[in-house]
């Protein structure tokens, strides 16, 4: 009985996330950021992001709704917050050179300083979003307050998170083979597009809190 109800609670956190991280459509702006890095490097900075992503959403789904609670701030508000990071980022994207432009003038970097930047914007909010945020800490404030009912929680949470990491890290990883499918000229319109699509997003996201916020504004009746 307890093993079904962990295996429904994992579904429930895979089919919950996954779309919102959407690993696969992430993977075209990984490779934008990292097309002057070699291929073991951008292996190593995947497996950075995926830990990073895992770390995250588990403490979203743990403790995520008490820090929001402790600090006074609402999810509508992180998805004001968060929208506004993912369209900044999106528009950073857009306004880049393009591929030719970037191998013309070439940059020398060292993993040190590439894994600065592994946690944000790479992780946050490029691939654990507000969005997803969002859904692990609501995930998390429904969670059963029994012992043995909540440790299943937070199991399956750790299951299922630990799956959408590693989704993260093989879309990653592997996101090279992309640019070697569609050439360069493919993957400059497919990064422009998906920083486009991340910049309408971000939008959404901070529509979609300002929506709540609106609707929790008192309404003064007119006599």
């Amino acid at each position: 009985m307890l093993f079904f109800e962990t295996a429904k609670n994992v579904l429930l956190v895979i089919s919950a996330l996954f779309p919102i991280v959407d690993p696969i459509g992430g993977a075209p702006v990984f490779l934008s950021l990292t097309l002057s890095y070699d291929r073991e490097t951008r292996r190593l900075l995947a497996r950075r992001i995926a830990i990073n992503s895992f770390v995250l959403m588990v403490a979203s789904f743990a403790v995520g709704s008490h820090v929001l609670s402790f600090f006074g701030i609402s999810i509508p508000v992180v998805q004001v917050g968060g929208g506004m990071m993912v369209t900044a980022a999106g528009w950073t994207l857009l306004k880049q050179k393009d591929q030719n432009d970037r191998d013309a003038v070439g940059r020398t970097v060292s993993r040190t300083d590439i894994f600065h930047d592994a946690f944000y914007p790479l992780t946050l909010p490029l691939t654990v979003g507000p969005g997803s945020i969002s859904v692990a800490i609501t995930l998390g404030a429904n969670e059963p307050h029994h012992l043995t009912a909540g440790l299943l929680a937070i199991l399956a949470a750790v299951i299922g998170s630990a799956f959408v990491a590693a989704t993260i890290y093989l879309s990653y990883a592997f996101a090279d083979r992309l640019a070697v499918v569609l050439g360069t000229t493919g993957t400059n319109v497919i990064v422009k597009l998906t920083s486009f699509l991340l910049v309408c997003i971000g939008v959404q996201i901070v529509w979609n809190g300002l929506s709540q916020l609106l609707l929790s504004l008192p309404i003064s009746s007119v006599p």
